[in-house]
């Protein structure tokens, strides 16, 4: 197939079988999907217009998948992005014709978080013309992963599913698994979460390495639909590298902490369902944690030694491993914290 554009190839994601019972949706960039279907509908629906100006934060994932969208669609981009944004990514952003400006430097990600927040609300008082996409609360994002959930629907056609993901802003879990449980109600989601996030309730342990980009926050998500899953894993740094390092040993899959950590979950979690597959959300590669991660390989402890600890109350969350069934429960988060 020719493509008209790049980021309609890359939104595609692989489907690789890791072991019998696990399987990886390997994504080159997974937020391209939802980035693109956003803003097709927000263009198509008449609520942005041809080179109107769509703003908002990013640690880095969703400011690429972002400027891809509005290169692809004639749209102009702004990205407040995090501290966390590599200069590499800055460059391709700025490129791609997206304006970014970077908040302050902080080594609370909490507070860079609310920096981004505060920023992106100031633009938007000051330019009544843009347009905020709000990632995190608008769940127009959820439609990109619609036809990703058909296609493993009928690839697995005939086995109980497992999905098996970073929660992040909720959307890429919340969207596949919705989707797939149209067809099929068993269908199983674990979310993989870090110490420090709020969305599950681990906001009062602290992780010396802090939040892994990409599946927690210090902020309240309304995209974060805690009914939907049925499973939650808390990891800290050491476990999450431990499965990227793993998943590239002995798959040679370079993918990012978001991807090892449920890759570690996955493994754990098949071992004692091996009647069920397992579909491990393989978000990005490996590129932005090269320095962090993979340079120190050596460091990292062997995942098969690895085990988390069984606990049935958030009281008996504890560090650098927590399982516990959640089964589909909504959580009371305090939504004044929450962006309008």
């Amino acid at each position: 197939m020719i493509h008209d554009h790049v980021a309609d190839a890359l939104k595609t994601p692989h489907l690789i079988r890791l072991a019998r019972n696990v399987v990886l949706l390997r994504f080159e960039s997974m937020k391209i999907a939802s980035a693109l279907a956003a803003v097709r509908r927000l263009r198509d629906s008449g609520a942005v217009r041809p080179g109107q100006t769509l703003v908002d934060s990013s640690s880095g994932i969703y400011a690429y998948a972002l400027a891809l969208a509005c290169h692809r669609y004639g749209m102009r981009c702004h990205i407040v992005a995090s501290t966390t944004v590599d200069p590499a990514t800055r460059a391709q952003l700025e490129v791609l014709g997206a304006h970014v400006e970077q908040v302050a430097p902080s080594s609370d990600l909490k507070l860079d978080q609310e920096l981004r927040v505060r920023r992106v609300k100031e633009i938007v008082a000051e330019r009544p013309d843009v347009h905020w996409m709000r990632q995190y609360h608008d769940d127009i994002h959820y439609l990109g992963y619609r036809d990703i959930a058909d296609t493993i629907a009928r690839e697995l056609a005939g086995w109980p599913l497992t999905v098996v993901g970073g929660v992040g802003s909720g959307a890429s879990t919340g969207g596949l698994v919705q989707q797939l449980r149209r067809r099929e109600p068993g269908v199983r989601l674990l979310g993989v979460q870090p110490f420090g996030s709020v969305t599950f309730g681990s906001e009062h342990h602290h992780d010396p390495d802090a939040i892994i980009a990409g599946i927690g926050s210090s902020i309240v998500f309304d995209n974060v639909r805690h009914h939907l899953y049925d499973t939650i894993h808390w990891m800290d740094f050491r476990h999450a590298m431990a499965g990227a390092v793993g998943l590239l040993r002995e798959h040679a899959v370079f993918a990012g902490l978001s991807t090892g950590a449920a890759h570690l979950a996955a493994a754990w979690e098949a071992a004692r369902a091996p009647e069920r597959t397992h579909v491990v959300i393989g978000a990005d590669t490996g590129h932005r944690y090269a320095e962090r991660v993979f340079v120190r390989h050596a460091e990292a402890p062997d995942p098969h030694t690895l085990h988390p600890k069984e606990i049935s109350t958030l009281t008996d969350l504890s560090m650098p491993w927590s399982v516990m069934a959640w089964r589909r429960s909504p959580y009371p988060v305090p939504r004044e914290e929450a962006a309008p």
